[in-house]
C-alpha cells in the first residue's frame, strides 16, 4: 500500500490494492487492518499535529475557554483575553479604543467567549472549558 503524498488526517482509509480491506493511518504510518465497514472496531485515539484535524472530526481551538472567559472577565478592557486567543488585531483593537465604548464593547466580548462563540487566531471554536 502506498502513502497518499501531502498531509492526510488520521483515520481509516481503502486499501488501493484490495477494496474490501481498510488500513488505519495514525498520521505517520499505518497500523491496524479491519474489512471494510466492520462493526465494533474503533481506531486508536487522534492525535491533532499542527492544528491539522481528520475530516468528520470537529475542530476546536487547544484554548482553554475558562482561562480566555477569566481574563476576559478581569482584564477585558485590556484585551488581554483576545491576545491569549491569539486575536492579535482584536486585542490591540481593545486596547486602543476599548475604553472609548465606556466599557461596552469590552463587556460583549467577553459575553461571546464567555457563551462560547469566540474563535481562536486559527479561526477554530473556544469550547472547552477545561
Amino acid at each position: 500500500m502506498t502513502i497518499p503524498s501531502g498531509p492526510h488526517p488520521a483515520g481509516w482509509y481503502r486499501d488501493p490494492a484490495n477494496p474490501a480491506v481498510e488500513h488505519y493511518w495514525d498520521g505517520t504510518r499505518y497500523t491496524q487492518t479491519r474489512p471494510v465497514g466492520a462493526p465494533g472496531v474503533t481506531a486508536p485515539p487522534v492525535q491533532v499535529v499542527n492544528n491539522y484535524y481528520p475530516a468528520g472530526q470537529p475542530a476546536v481551538s487547544p484554548k482553554s475557554r475558562l482561562v480566555a472567559t477569566l481574563l476576559g472577565f478581569f482584564l477585558g478592557g485590556l484585551g488581554v483575553h483576545r491576545f491569549y486567543l491569539g486575536n492579535v488585531g482584536l486585542g490591540i483593537a481593545l486596547l486602543l479604543v476599548g475604553w472609548l465604548t465606556l466599557g461596552i464593547w469590552p463587556l460583549i466580548d467577553w459575553i461571546v467567549v464567555l457563551a462560547g462563540n469566540a474563535h481562536d487566531g486559527q479561526g477554530l471554536p473556544v469550547r472547552n472549558w477545561e
